[in-house]
């Protein structure tokens, strides 16, 4: 029964009424008024019953990811299909910028027309930018006529929303109503301010129907105190909102993957309060599908196939792995409590309320009293929320502070872990070896839409930090082989998790394979069989069923051939770029000679479909394009050597290998047009000197080591 209770809350907390005919309905207009009436007060005794959701989003540079992409985030989240009571929106500002904290103010303003356009008209993107970029034809039909002006006027807002934010970021923030607020931002080092929380929206009057809390975040950074990137973001987050709302249940996202799926708090809130989900599930995770992908995927990042089978695939073990965004976590579980624990909750709890104030619990969540009280009711499942949250801004401010993790559990057993530039991995990976499982979801319309790179420096800029947070896990005391042993990791959990963390690992074989056809060439020397031996035949298999395979599986998602190819083709450019150069990064740091970075991905404000130029390389000066001009020059120079001993006698039983050789230059064919292009689209003149010197010491080389 609880299950079916709560399955009616998260579809929009509508009440069903079941009935074998019509007799069963009211005939009279007094009894069918009394029926609305009975009904109406059901659906607001049920909105009082389903969970609070906290919202979190994280942004960190307003440059590479323009404010207006946050703010339709924002407002995608503001409006979801959801008692709004039951909500807040929690906005993490890592770059302490003004024009984020003017443009969310605005954003506020806007929200609150947007909000109850949304209501009233049941729109199911919510997302403005989407929403008004679709075909109006569409929108417009089958509406009220009250309809279509109120669109106009909507759609008039949001192009004033627009062009203030842009403007700002252009010119600079106007003078407004907002000098007292600003001036907290003044003087201010990215690296190194105080703390800064505003409430630009609470929902005093716990309306429903309204807007939920908007709340600004911007933590304390000092030079000398370790920030932990997004990690440590996301538990200023957790303890900020867990003094203000206290939400048993948390979202968060990144800043430019919006709410595609009106209903998908409700869908996730069905996932995590089952009967055996209850116990089993300790997050929710959406799949990341981009609303702006160039056709035919040329820079492989889109990650259609990868998600259809392996997401699948994890939820058949222990569940998926946590990826960062659009995902649903219970706070209990971030606080660090494990299946069976909640299973024989009443006594567990008792005992964490009983040692309030003993000094264990100071040493796992800090110093701060208030928030011990509101971790211990989130332990106890209690949801009752503060009342208003403006009197709580003071404590805020407190467990915000840079220093306040310190000699606690933070980062460590209690929230996000640190460690790793890939925390939601090593996040993921923690909760599961606690016993936990996890639940995909992906209903349709998709939950969440974000915007993948457009450009090929930084697909390889986010792959490079994937892979160097994924190495560092594998390596670190935390690893899923260790969690195996010591933890409650199931083992299938652990060789799914080994797969994607040895990434970087994969560059040195795939780098020494692309290199392997040219030094046999240059040193008259064989890998493979001769055309004519039985044993070619094994090797010509192989190749054929691995490729054939793999284009069955892109057909079969509805991809082209053409998307199947520049998949096979990043993935070699990457391996041997940004995977290397990972595998570096994290040498280095094991060597104590440099510390990994946390680099972000450019968000672009626009997409780039309907450009003549999408999907071209674009190339700067940036050494993680020396090892692709290296390889090309390499093949080039092998195949030169191949052409001119065309007569010689071994050149029959190098035919293999020359084969292979041209076949590593179609792979790496964005980088030979780059060796002819011009402005962004050629390769520095600095990067080919590099890579010509690079090569012609591998021939030296090789000429003397055979």
């Amino acid at each position: 029964m609880r299950v079916l209770v709560h399955l009616r809350l998260a579809s929009h907390c509508q009440l069903k009424v079941e009935s074998t005919g019509s007799q069963n309905l009211p005939r009279t207009p007094s009894s069918k008024k009394l029926f609305e009436q009975k009904m109406i007060e059901s659906e607001c005794r049920e909105e009082e019953l389903v969970p609070a959701v906290d919202m979190f989003v994280t942004t960190a540079d307003p440059v590479l990811e323009p404010p207006i992409i946050t703010m339709n985030t924002v407002l995608s989240l503001l409006a979801v299909d959801y008692p709004a009571h039951k909500l807040a929106c929690y906005v993490s500002d890592d770059g302490c910028s003004p024009l984020t904290f003017y443009s969310l103010v605005e954003t506020s303003k806007f929200a609150k027309l947007w909000v109850p356009f949304c209501n009233k008209y049941n729109v199911q993107v919510r997302a403005p930018f989407m929403y008004f970029s679709s075909d109006e034809s569409m929108l417009l039909s089958d509406k009220s006529p009250e309809f279509h002006p109120e669109f106009q006027a909507m759609k008039d807002e949001y192009e004033g929303l627009s062009r203030k934010i842009q403007e700002a970021a252009k010119k600079g923030i106007p003078s407004c109503d907002l000098i007292s607020d600003l001036d907290v931002f003044s003087n201010i080092e990215r690296r190194n301010h105080p703390t800064i929380i505003k409430i630009i929206w609470e929902n005093k009057e716990c309306d429903s129907h309204g807007m939920p809390h908007l709340i600004y975040v911007s933590r304390e950074k000092r030079l000398k105190h370790p920030h932990h990137y997004k990690a440590g973001a996301m538990n200023i987050l957790t303890r900020v909102s867990g003094l203000m709302t206290n939400a048993p249940f948390m979202l968060n996202v990144d800043c430019d993957m919006f709410a595609n799926n009106p209903k998908i708090v409700g869908h996730a809130m069905c996932l995590l309060l089952g009967s055996r989900k209850e116990v089993e599930a300790g997050f929710v995770q959406s799949p990341q599908i981009f609303y702006d992908g160039l056709k035919d995927d040329p820079f492989g990042n889109q990650l259609v196939v990868m998600q259809k089978y392996m997401g699948r695939g994890f939820d058949g073990i222990q569940g998926p792995l946590y990826g960062g965004t659009g995902c649903f976590h219970r706070r209990k579980v971030i606080y660090g409590l494990c299946p069976d624990e909640l299973a024989g909750q009443a006594k567990t709890l008792t005992s964490v309320t009983a040692n309030l104030g003993d000094k264990e619990m100071l040493k796992i969540f800090g110093n701060s009293t208030e928030f011990i009280k509101s971790a211990a009711q989130a332990l106890q499942g209690n949801t009752n929320a503060p009342k208003t949250i403006s009197n709580l801004v003071a404590a805020a401010y407190q467990v915000a502070g840079c220093g306040y993790e310190y000699g606690t559990s933070w980062g460590t057993e209690v929230g996000w872990q640190y460690g790793s530039t890939t925390e939601d991995v090593l996040t993921g990976l923690t909760i599961h070896s606690r016993g936990w499982k996890s639940v995909y979801c992906n209903p349709e319309p998709p939950p969440f839409l974000g915007c993948a790179p457009s450009a090929g420096l930084a697909t390889l800029t986010q792959q490079k930090r994937w892979a160097t947070g994924l190495l560092e896990i594998l390596i670190s005391r935390k690893s899923p082989i260790v969690a195996t042993f010591t933890a409650k990791l199931q083992f299938r959990q652990c060789l799914a998790y080994v797969m994607i963390l040895v990434w970087a690992l994969r560059s040195i074989p795939e780098l020494c394979y692309v290199l392997l056809p040219a030094f046999c060439i240059i040193t008259n020397s064989n890998f493979l069989p001769k055309v004519d031996e039985p044993a070619t035949y094994g090797y010509v298999g192989v190749f054929l069923i691995y490729n054939i395979y793999t284009i069955l599986e892109y057909l079969e998602t509805g991809l082209s051939l053409r998307a199947w190819w520049n998949r096979q083709r990043m993935s070699i450019i990457t391996s041997t770029s940004a995977w290397l150069f990972a595998t570096l990064s994290v040498i280095l740091k094991i060597l104590g000679i440099s510390e990994t970075v946390f680099e972000i991905t450019q968000k672009d404000e626009s997409s780039s479909i309907d450009d003549s130029d999408a999907g071209r390389f674009t190339f700067d000066g940036s050494p993680i394009f020396v090892p692709g001009t290296t390889i090309v020059l390499l093949q080039i120079l092998a195949l030169v050597m191949a052409l001119l001993s065309a007569g010689d006698r071994h050149c029959e039983s190098r035919f293999g290998e020359v084969l292979c050789s041209f076949l590593v230059v179609m792979y790496f064919w964005p980088f030979l047009k780059g060796l002819f292009g011009r402005g962004k689209y050629g390769i520095p003149l600095s990067t080919i000197c590099k890579s010509a010197v690079l090569s012609f010491s591998f021939v030296e080389l090789c000429k003397r080591a055979y």
